[in-house]
């Protein structure tokens, strides 16, 4: 018998890889510290135990969340399988009962031939064989350090400090104008959304009275000075943003006037499909956001890709470390899976569960390593997580801005999104006819 590939962790990623694996053939040796030892999270010992939420996202056809999820079931995920054996209402959206959806999760792993459960800590890599490490945002102190030491200190992030990414056809361009402070750069660097001072008095009282999210007991509320929540910059004073990320100084409209406040929003890709809100990290309520960001000129009708976020985690500078196949770059036989790899969600935790698992047994058996095409839900993920900017590096969920556009211009959203997933999945079906 071939040596067991080792999976760290009992979340989603962790046992959606150790079953891929497991159904490939291969023995796997899948380790969980619970109940021996929990998180400040954690309830239960069940695998794939749901923390924050027991919805998966939207499971809509022509919504990148319910893109994922079609490529996943097509891929045969075991977390999707479960996830549809313990559905709950909740209209457009794949919600479960958290209790079925981890209790089906375990009674599968633990009746699994291939797949052996350790309920142990594990503090530090195997020296040898094949791992991946799953370990999610929760990692425990032993483990971060280990990892701290064998990555380098300075790829290993303990917390998110994420401001909201905005879809860019949803953007009121005649209310905006391009420019960056004293015209450097390419001079049009940023979109600017200009504030007049009643403007700016109005969202400053909305944001200092909207509804934050009230931290885990596992989230110590510690703010880090170079990244506060726009919130809690905003409660310092009524000017304190115009003083600060919403300075208009250095910037003119086009009509050679001066704003009172401008926020600016930044590319978030080379697609120009999305924008991030400039120094707008914050813990306010998703609502509260789309309320109170909306407030902003040129913004009335912004879809929000991501929600700004301020919260523990613990994930890795990917770009920096991983490869397409989420292979360590300096050590091919280290996999990494999860949130630790800096995407963000339930489901794509487990996308990329996924498709640790695919490799890793591909490794073992000396066949080609697998990235699914750039225009699939997966191939993006993973394409981000290998290729985004280095020296800003945040966590993302599955967004269509994360796909190459259409080669042919499609003006209508809904068609456009349709078509995207029409691609999407013809060239999954074409990549799975090629894999070995």
């Amino acid at each position: 018998m071939s040596t067991p590939i080792v999976v760290i962790g009992g979340g989603l990623a962790g046992v959606e890889a150790a079953y891929q694996i497991a159904e490939r053939g291969l023995p796997v040796c899948l380790y969980e510290m619970r109940p021996q030892r929990q998180t400040p999270a954690h309830r239960t010992g069940l695998l794939g135990e749901l923390v924050c939420s027991n919805s998966l996202k939207a499971d809509t056809p022509t919504s990148a969340h319910g893109l994922l999820k079609a490529e996943m079931r097509r891929l045969g995920s075991l977390v999707l399988r479960a996830a549809d054996a313990s559905r709950v209402p909740a209209g457009s959206a794949l919600a479960v009962d958290r209790q079925q959806f981890a209790q089906y999760l375990t009674a599968i792993i633990a009746q699994h031939p291939r797949i052996t459960l350790v309920r142990e800590e594990v503090t530090a890599l195997p020296a040898q064989g094949i791992t991946i490490v799953a370990t999610g945002p929760l990692t425990s102190g032993a483990l971060a350090t280990h990892l701290q030491h064998t990555l380098g200190a300075e790829h290993l992030y303990f917390y998110d400090a994420l401001s909201p990414i905005i879809a860019a056809d949803s953007i009121d361009y005649t209310k905006t104008f391009r420019a960056a402070r004293y015209g450097v750069g390419e001079g049009d660097d940023y979109l600017n959304c200009p504030l007049d001072r009643e403007t700016y008095e109005r969202f400053w009282e909305a944001l200092v009275s909207a509804e934050c999210v009230v931290p885990h007991p596992f989230e110590k509320e510690i703010f880090f000075e170079g990244c506060l929540p726009i919130e809690e910059m905003a409660r310092r004073g009524p000017q304190t943003l115009a003083f600060g990320p919403l300075k208009p100084v250095g910037l003119r409209a086009p009509d050679g006037s001066r704003p009172y406040a401008v926020v600016q929003l930044r590319l978030e890709d080379r697609l120009h499909s999305a924008y991030n809100m400039v120094g707008f990290q914050t813990r306010l309520k998703y609502g509260e956001q789309q309320r109170v960001f909306r407030m902003i000129p040129g913004l009335e009708a912004a879809e929000f890709l991501r929600f700004g976020a301020v919260h523990r985690n613990t994930y890795l500078n990917a770009p920096r470390l991983l490869l397409p196949t989420l292979q360590a770059r300096q050590r091919p036989t280290l996999f990494f899976a999860g949130q630790i790899t800096g995407v963000e969600g339930y489901v794509e935790s487990a996308a990329t569960g996924l498709l640790a698992g695919i490799n890793a047994a591909a490794l073992a058996r000396g066949l080609p390593l697998q990235v699914p095409p750039p225009t699939t839900a997966h191939g993006a993920l993973v394409r981000y997580i290998a290729t985004a900017e280095t020296t800003n590096f945040q966590p993302m969920n599955i967004h269509f801005g994360l796909l190459p556009p259409l080669t042919t211009r499609v003006q209508a959203k809904k068609a456009r999104r349709a078509a995207l997933v029409a691609r999407a999945l013809a060239d999954l079906e074409r990549w799975l006819a090629q894999v070995p």
